[in-house]
């Protein structure tokens, strides 16, 4: 499988990742991952290679022995590693850039989700940009239709 920061700076492989994983909804998870939920999938640490920008990789400790990793340029996140020497790396998922089909097994943490979150709430989906009459995004790039 092959990985990448939003730049392209950092990229890395793994052949597999393990086990299932969740969506979790702490605090740290939500504020890491600038979203409503991380969405992390174990990979071997051993199995970990790095193709380029592994001297470009800032990290921070979020909690005793947890340290997030990410790209000094872009800021992406990329993987979590938690107490030294770690037997598994926790990745990113939204860094892969090979097809990934697993699905999550479940949430975690739904007493921290975010108010605005509700994963059981059925709503419309569109393929691309909506058309801003069914859905205005004020501030982004939404062409005007």
């Amino acid at each position: 499988m092959h990985a990448s920061c939003l730049c392209g700076t950092v990229c890395f492989t793994f052949p597999k990742t393990v086990g299932e994983f969740v969506y979790c909804h702490c605090q740290s998870c939500r504020k890491s991952s600038g979203s409503a939920f991380g969405a992390n999938v174990s990979v071997p640490s051993d199995e970990l290679h790095f193709e380029t920008g592994q001297d470009n990789i800032g990290t921070y400790e979020s909690s005793p022995g947890k340290v997030r990793h990410f790209c000094k340029t872009c800021a992406s996140p990329l993987f979590t590693k938690v107490g030294e020497n770690p037997p598994y790396i926790r990745v990113r998922l939204g860094v892969i850039d090979t097809d990934f089909s697993q699905l999550a097994a479940a949430h975690i943490f739904m007493q921290d989700k975010a108010q605005w979150h509700d994963p059981d709430r059925t709503m419309t989906k569109f393929d691309e940009w909506p058309d801003n009459s069914s859905v205005h995004i004020a501030g982004s790039r939404q062409p005007k239709g």
